[in-house]
């Protein structure tokens, strides 16, 4: 059995410790901040669901997915950010279908009585 050499030896580094600049403290991408503006909408829904509104906070997280799914299918995966994990189409598929899901059963469960 052979060893298997790495194609070049270089030391492991952290991303923030690259060079003397300072730590950057905002997303370098325009994706990046869709996915920050996205996660603070979906925080801002699950508040809403535990305070006892759970189809409105729903409906807000579906509809937040539906706007992750138009946002990622219109910027390149190199400015997506964090919302690009897969090929572009089934990140979008996934989202859509989530969001739609969300808010069609926030919509179709009906009320419990009491």
């Amino acid at each position: 059995m052979s060893d298997l050499e790495p194609p070049h030896e270089e030391e492991p580094t952290s991303a923030e410790a690259v060079g003397d600049e300072e730590v950057r403290r905002y997303p370098s991408t325009l994706g990046g901040a869709f996915y920050i503006l996205v996660v603070v909408v979906v925080a801002i829904s699950i508040v809403v669901v535990t305070t006892g509104a759970w189809r409105l906070g729903i409906r807000w997280f579906g509809g937040t997915l539906l706007f992750a799914a138009v946002v990622r299918a219109a910027l390149p995966a190199k400015d997506a950010g964090m919302l690009a994990v897969r090929n572009r189409w089934w990140d979008c598929f996934l989202l859509v279908a989530t969001g739609v899901a969300l808010i069609f059963l926030a919509g179709s469960i009906p009320d419990q009585p009491g």
